[in-house]
């Protein structure tokens, strides 16, 4: 029996050995004749014979070794050395487009109007504010210059010097020289940096120039207003009043396209950028418009479907004004998508300060309570939204109602949106708001500091306002200035009140309504969350969180410089002396 067994394991042994010597040759025949196959005319390259060197019968044989069974190991019978892993790509920041609407008033968007009673539509910015994150706890500056030098520093205006009205023409001052600008910031991150638009922070000395603050181009209107089609600008100088280009290419007057209109002077420059912008470069684009600011010499074909509608004249024009904006916005809009930087772009819209109500024009900011230059909601909240790709689907078209003030958007973009690092010669007021924004998460912001202006006039503290809050001098702030803070939902704003009108849109032909309070009182204290209108004084029944908001009021005025002294108007600046143009006169 064990020899019977024994016999039939040696024919086993044969048989598996006859098998083993059929397969290797069969596996050298196989690759002889791939590689005949591969060197003959008919392989595919494109009609070209290659050389290929045959597979060696020592790599070729079927085997079990470790080379077969792990062939991502071994390669040749030899084990692989250990590959380093690939360092990953490093992402593209997205480029950012930055619209700055001039003079825009609250109630003047279509996503606003339609509850305040405003026939004005705009069905572009309407689309990209409803498919992104509209911000209605968004706050910038009552006029032009310091919200844009808060925009660009990403500091309070009590410590750039700019806490006073804005920089008129003629005036021997701009934007401090010592300030890192958002541009010069973005340049370090390898960012294009190109503004188009208004400027408005100076421009006495050419070292005030955009083209000298951190952006590689400029062109646009070195002053706060021009006309809109011949780029003019007029200002009093003495008891006169003298006209000037003030149309800058770079750092020259530019002297083309006059009787083009500002606007699609404008979006036709952007569109180059964008065009010409390198696709493995960042760009960041500061788009800011000179409409709807006046004059209101609007081009007729935008204003004529407000006809039967709007039967204001003015505000008929102002609607053209805004509809040449929408158009402006889309025409932007797909010129990103058009050329590829659509996908990995955030567009930021905002206004500048609210609208202006009367006299000389008729934006509006209904049922918000005064207008521009005023420290009520109506000067002060404005329309603003971010718009992106990149933002999550769940919060594309959403509300947020986090406190934002417009100096957030130096950090914002730096260190949110381009990833980059804070690194300024001086301390930011402004915060990271891009979580707050893109993920929906709380926002680190509690307090505003809308503004101190000592310059002001000073209101009058009578014996009544002495009844209720005691001696002035007790006060931990001179309650007689004009100065305006946000902490919480609590508002408090101290001095002369300005306009405190409510101005419903023309065409509602509703009745404005008259002012409560009484010039005499420079103490207004107000709950925004319940009374976003402002209509109820509360100071007088919340006098601890009076205290408490004027002790934050006098911290912020210990930290604040010396105000730029606007000053007469030197009269080297006069265009007359230099070809009809405004230029840099303090170098001459």
């Amino acid at each position: 029996m064990r020899i019977q067994l024994r016999r039939c394991i040696q024919s086993l042994s044969v048989v598996l050995f006859l098998l083993l010597m059929f397969l290797d040759q069969y596996a050298v025949f196989a690759n002889r004749a791939r590689a005949r196959a591969r060197s003959s005319p008919r392989s595919r390259t494109n009609g070209r014979r290659t050389q290929e060197r045959p597979a060696s019968r020592k790599t070729s044989t079927i085997s079990l070794s470790a080379g077969n069974i792990y062939p991502e190991i071994y390669k040749n019978g030899k084990k692989k050395k250990k590959s380093e892993p690939k360092a990953e790509k490093k992402k593209q920041p997205p480029h950012v487009i930055m619209i700055i609407a001039d003079d825009l008033g609250y109630n003047d968007v279509g996503y606003h109007a339609k509850y305040g009673r405003s026939m004005i539509r705009t069905p572009n910015i309407d689309e990209m504010a409803y498919s992104g994150v509209r911000l209605e706890n968004y706050y910038v500056q009552p006029v032009c210059t310091p919200t844009r030098s808060q925009l660009i520093t990403g500091r309070y205006q009590i410590h750039t010097g700019m806490q006073h009205l804005n920089l008129f023409p003629g005036r021997p001052c701009c934007l401090p020289l010592d300030e890192t600008t958002l541009a010069q910031a973005l340049k370090k991150q390898g960012y294009s940096t190109h503004a188009v638009g208004k400027w408005h922070l100076g421009y006495a000395w050419k070292d005030c120039l955009p083209s000298r603050r951190g952006f590689e181009s400029f062109f646009g209107n070195i002053m706060g207003s021009a006309d809109h089609w011949s780029h003019n600008k007029t200002a009093l100088f003495g008891d006169k009043l003298v006209m000037g280009k003030s149309m800058y290419y770079n750092e020259r007057i530019y002297w083309k396209h006059e009787g083009t209109f500002s606007t699609t002077l404008y979006t036709n420059r952007a569109r180059q950028l964008i065009r010409k912008q390198p696709r493995n470069k960042p760009l960041f684009l500061y788009l800011s418009y000179e409409a709807v600011h006046t004059p209101l010499n609007v081009p007729e074909q935008y204003a004529k479907p407000y006809e039967g509608i709007i039967h204001n004249s003015k505000r008929r024009r102002y609607a053209g004004l805004v509809n040449i904006l929408d158009e402006a916005v889309r025409n932007v809009t797909e010129a990103l998508k058009y050329n590829g930087l659509y996908d990995n772009s955030v567009i930021i819209f905002t206004t500048d300060n609210g609208g202006r109500p009367k006299p000389r024009s008729v934006g509006n900011n209904w049922p918000l309570r005064g207008g521009k230059s005023t420290l009520w909601e109506g000067g002060i909240r404005g329309v603003g939204f971010v718009h992106s790709p990149l933002i999550p689907w769940e919060l594309r078209g959403t509300v947020n109602r986090q406190l934002i003030h417009v100096s957030d958007w130096f950090p914002t973009i730096v260190k949110g949106i381009a990833g980059g690092k804070l690194v300024t010669n001086k301390p930011l007021d402004g915060i990271n708001q891009w979580k707050t924004i893109s993920k929906g998460t709380e926002s680190n912001r509690h307090e505003i500091l809308h503004n101190i202006d000592p310059i002001y006039p000073a209101a009058h503290w009578t014996r009544e306002n002495e009844r209720d809050f005691g001696a002035l001098s007790n006060l931990p702030f001179n309650a007689t200035m004009r100065a305006s803070i946000r902490v919480g939902n609590w508002k408090l704003s101290t001095g002369l009140p300005h306009e405190d009108f409510w101005e419903p849109p023309k065409e509602s032909e509703m009745p404005p309504e008259m002012n409560d309070i009484r010039w005499s009182t420079p103490v207004r204290l107000y709950n925004i969350k319940k009374d976003p209108n402002e209509r109820q004084n509360m100071a007088p029944y919340q006098k601890k969180i009076v205290y408490r908001l004027l002790k934050r009021l006098q911290d912020y005025q210990n930290t604040a410089v010396t105000p730029i002294h606007l000053g007469p108007k030197d009269e080297r600046g006069n265009p007359k002396y230099h070809g009809g143009a405004w230029v840099p006169w303090m170098d001459r």
